[in-house]
């Protein structure tokens, strides 16, 4: 019974919600909202389950005096302090703006000038595995956009604002970012239709 109930309920609320785009009225779109409503509010207390997974778990090793305790001690002071902060002044408050620019922007700048760093060292591992083509212009284009897109303060190179750094930016990495983007979505579309037709089964344990 489980077997045909469970792929029915998922494929009738699929199809509801993508008749509600494609054939707007008044009644689909009520059941629509309403369903995509209760997937935010589904999604929202998987995240809190998440934190909180997190949360016990560094608490765990804390207590058991680990290797690394001290990284979850912070880690949880953290989460505890934003969480007041974020419910005693709310996400819009000065303070926590100021907690924003100060703390979290400059660790995601981090992580992403770690990244890039990884990139070209990727580059390079790869280089003595396989000395192909495609690997040297991996490389070199990685390097090529970190001198594009990193600041020159003591020389410019010429032609770099004019044509190369418009052509690297603008072109060579959006013409990039949005065939990821595209992938994504046909990836996504593709998973949809597979769920839809009850060829894929995610909600069923296996």
């Amino acid at each position: 019974m489980n077997k045909l109930f469970a792929p029915a309920i998922a494929i009738a609320t699929g199809l509801l919600v993508l008749f509600g785009y494609f054939f707007p009225n008044d009644t689909l779109n009520g059941v629509r909202i309403t369903i995509v409503q209760w997937a935010v509010i589904l999604a929202g207390a998987a995240v809190l389950v998440g934190v909180s997974n997190l949360f016990f778990v560094h608490l765990k090793k804390i207590q058991n005096k680990e290797k690394g305790r001290v990284y979850s001690l912070f880690l949880i002071v953290s989460l505890l302090l934003s969480l007041v902060l974020g419910l005693l002044l709310g996400t819009n408050s000065s303070v926590m703006q100021g907690v924003f620019s100060a703390i979290i922007l400059p660790v995601e700048s981090s992580l992403l000038a770690i990244m890039s760093v990884t990139l070209i060292y990727a580059g390079i591992r790869l280089l003595g595995y396989r000395k192909d083509i495609m690997a040297m212009v991996f490389l070199a284009f990685a390097l090529v956009a970190m001198l594009v897109a990193a600041p020159l303060p003591f020389f410019e190179l010429p032609l770099m604002d004019d044509f190369i750094r418009p052509l690297v930016v603008g072109v060579l990495a959006t013409s990039g970012a949005r065939g990821i983007l595209l992938g994504v979505a046909l990836g996504t579309l593709l998973t949809g239709i597979r769920v839809l037709i009850g060829s894929d089964r995610p909600y069923g344990g296996k």
